[in-house]
């Protein structure tokens, strides 16, 4: 073992320790999740060999991720389709034969290749550290509830108490789930797999996200960087791993620059709002600075992960960076293994696995995140392009034939592994339309400016390079074969980010938020995927101007790069004070349990939830009062998983779109609590076969002196006893059969 193996060794078993003083009781399950992933990583790593193997590590941190992905995919895909039960013994069985497989067909048929065991520590150590560190965070404020967190706890409690899949719906009990429920339904898999408990996961599900967004983009930037060309040596690995770790604080740490401008600066520059600037500001700046009908949402990981939202587009994180991996590392070993030249091959074109892999990945998006099958399926296509152009020397019918082969190849395979899903989903899109608004040219300067020029100096500084080596005939498609796959893949990662960015500036998709938020969404899900790809192509752009030898301009213009991401780091700094508070004192760590809050906010109500979840089995109806989106109704389904009869209106009508049907529940749901009608309330629930009624502060509160107590204490059993009154405690009634 060399001596950084064992400084990676040493620094390890010392985190490990660290979670005592740190963590306190929490340290179990943290470890339990810590050493599961690890172990689903080496059950992987044979196929992460396969699909990696032009990288020093053979993919073994990225194993762990697509351990996580298709362990969880084999199981959801027997689940749905009825060829198991969603169960602890369920999915430890599919992701042991799947490993054991995986190993099998390793030592019969797998090219050995040695991998850098510095490098593997190394990320480990990276890996462990980000996770402790977010998970540390977490339990300074670990609540699961504000925002979206009723809907993300509560999507994961539905789904751990059932035993088939797609779950109920929680806020609907008359149907089923009618949403990306797969980023939720990987932290139950996880749950399940570790036996651990949703109260605690659902904090580690979003840390361990958290971890991989730094340590993948890390890794991936590593090998770019050491693949920068040179005439005299190769790009020394200290270097590559600084650029590395910028590229990953870049993606999981960084902000924009209008916290630079506004939130760090604020004070010099005197822009309007500086004064009450706020970490979510930089996330709410288009049409709410000022405030205007285009008000939009352009959100990034390092604000998702401190606000604490289990949400899909922060789920999908770990699998579009997965899905970026793949493409990398294919694209290095066809250069790597393959001449120039090549003879056109259907068969062999079809059958690479790492085509195969993207197609089952981006079916799995559609699922996770349906955004995120859209942009990755183009970005596939650029990259196969890219590739066709290197192995058949830019013939024209060659690469045209390749691209649309394998493009349509990962377009079906993603279809088909999608069936299971959305054979039952209906889809919240109702049509694409051209933008009526368009974003300020200062405040799109101020948001997206700093990526834009890097990327472009980058391109600029590209092409005056390989177009002045090489001035014959065909020289564009000589320029294809000549420059680097570090700089090409950069590119890709950079121009794609520009693309996503202008998207909404032309159009935009249609939802219910057509009024003041037309193009909200649509930003908000592909800018957040830009600010990923951007941030792998800063961090590689700004070390390759450094490196620029004879190009004063070059290295001046990335040390700038470099200065102004390193100021929006800061950000990380900012947030992490101002939602977690003091982090620097250890004594105000309270704990992982996302439940823990229910005393302290709901006192009335808290004992007759956890009476819920500690008694009531499988998903019988519990009734109660329904309210607005983001409000502190619905908390009783949402902290149990236990189906209601409508839950967040705002919520349902976006998953379903009939309002004349939530309209008539809610009207129902007040005839319940208020009517005198004895006839009329039993027949509602029967009609909604409800099995418990819950009276606590939101229904006293909701139906105030019309709430008809008597009636509904004779309605059945008080399984659950509690006062009468505004300061009486929740009660629940069971009703009599």
């Amino acid at each position: 073992m060399s001596r950084k193996a064992t400084i990676y060794s040493v620094g390890i078993i010392g985190l490990i320790l660290a979670t005592i003083p740190l963590l306190g009781a929490d340290n179990v399950p943290f470890l339990k999740w810590w050493l599961m992933v690890l172990i689903l990583g080496l059950g992987y790593y044979p196929l992460g060999a396969v699909l990696f193997s032009s990288l020093r590590d053979r993919g073994y941190i990225f194993s762990k991720v697509l351990g996580i992905g298709l362990a969880g995919f084999l199981t959801w895909v027997l689940v749905v389709c009825g060829a198991a039960k969603f169960t602890s013994g369920a999915v430890i069985a599919v992701t042991a034969v799947s490993m054991a497989l995986c190993w099998i067909l390793y030592i019969k048929k797998a090219e050995k290749k040695t991998l850098d065991l510095d490098l593997v520590l190394g990320e480990e150590l990276i890996f462990l550290a980000f996770f402790l560190l977010w998970t540390y965070f977490a339990g300074f404020r670990p609540e699961a509830k504000g925002t979206e967190k009723f809907m993300d706890y509560g999507f994961m409690a539905a789904m751990t108490r059932s035993d088939t899949l797609p779950a109920r719906d929680l806020w609907y009990s008359a149907g089923n789930m009618n949403y990306y429920y797969g980023g939720q339904y990987y932290a139950v898999f996880l749950t399940k797999l570790s036996f651990t408990r949703i109260q605690e996961t659902y904090n580690l599900m979003r840390t361990l996200v958290a971890a991989f967004a730094f340590v993948l983009p890390f890794n991936l930037v590593f090998h770019m960087i050491r693949e920068i060309p040179r005439k005299v040596k190769a790009v020394p690995g200290w270097i590559a791993a600084l650029g590395g770790l910028l590229a990953g604080a870049a993606v999981s740490l960084a902000g924009n620059m209008h916290y630079v401008l506004y939130g760090l600066f604020g004070d010099v520059f005197k822009l309007s709002g500086y004064e009450d600037y706020w970490f979510p500001n930089s996330t709410r700046y288009i049409g709410h600075n000022p405030l205007t009908d285009d008000q939009c949402i352009h959100e990034f990981p390092s604000y998702s992960f401190v606000l604490g939202d289990l949400h899909a587009h922060v789920v999908n994180v770990m699998f579009v960076l997965l899905t970026v991996g793949i493409l990398y590392a294919w694209m290095k070993g066809i250069r790597e293994r393959e001449e120039e030249g090549q003879v056109f091959s259907v068969k062999k074109l079809l059958l690479e696995p790492a085509v195969i892999a993207c197609g089952v990945l981006t079916g799995i998006f559609h699922w996770t995140n349906y955004w995120d099958f859209v942009i990755y399926t183009t970005a596939a296509l650029i990259c196969i392009f890219f590739t066709a152009m290197y192995r058949y020397r830019g013939q024209a019918k060659a690469v045209a034939a390749a691209t649309v082969l394998q493009t349509a190849e990962v377009f079906v395979l993603g279809t088909l592994a999608a069936l299971p899903f959305t054979s039952s989903f209906e889809t919240m899109v109702s049509g694409i339309a051209f933008s009526k608004y368009h974003t300020v040219l200062y405040q799109f300067l101020i948001l997206w400016g700093l990526p834009f020029a890097l990327v472009l100096i980058l391109l600029l500084a590209v092409l005056i390079k390989y177009l002045r080596a090489y001035r014959g005939p065909g020289r564009f498609r000589e320029f294809f074969r000549r420059v680097s796959l570090s700089d090409t893949f950069a590119l890709i990662l950079g121009i794609c980010g520009i693309g996503l960015v202008l998207i909404p500036e032309l159009i935009y998709v249609r939802d219910i938020y057509e009024n003041g938020y037309a193009r909200s969404n649509t930003m908000f899900k592909l800018t957040y995927q830009a600010f990923i790809l951007f941030g792998m192509a800063m961090a590689y752009a700004i070390v390759r101007l450094l490196l620029w030898k004879g190009r004063k301009l070059a290295r001046t213009l990335g040390a700038a790069g470099l200065a102004l991401v390193l100021l929006t780091c800061g950000y990380f700094g900012y947030s992490v004070k101002c939602w977690f508070g003091n982090v620097l004192d250890v004594s105000g760590y309270r704990c992982l349990d996302a439940t823990a809050y229910l005393e302290n906010v709901y006192p009335e109500d808290a004992a007759a939830i956890r009476w819920l979840n500690e008694n009531v089995e499988g998903n019988p109806v519990v009734l109660e009062a329904n309210g607005d989106s983001y409000s502190d109704y619905c908390r009783v389904s949402a902290m149990t998983g236990l189906p209601t009869v409508l839950g967040w209106y705002v919520h349902e009508w976006l998953w379903r779109g009939d309002t004349a049907d939530l309209n008539e529940k809610s009207a129902e749901i007040q005839t319940i609590y208020t009517s005198g009608d004895r006839e009329a309330v039993e027949e509602l629930l029967e009609k909604y076969e409800v099995e418990y009624i819950f009276v606590g502060s939101c229904e006293r509160e909701k139906y105030g002196e019309n709430l008809n107590e008597d009636l509904l204490r004779s309605l059945g059993e008080e399984v659950f006893p509690g006062g009468t009154g505004e300061t009486g405690g929740a009660y629940i009634i069971k009703v009599s059969s």
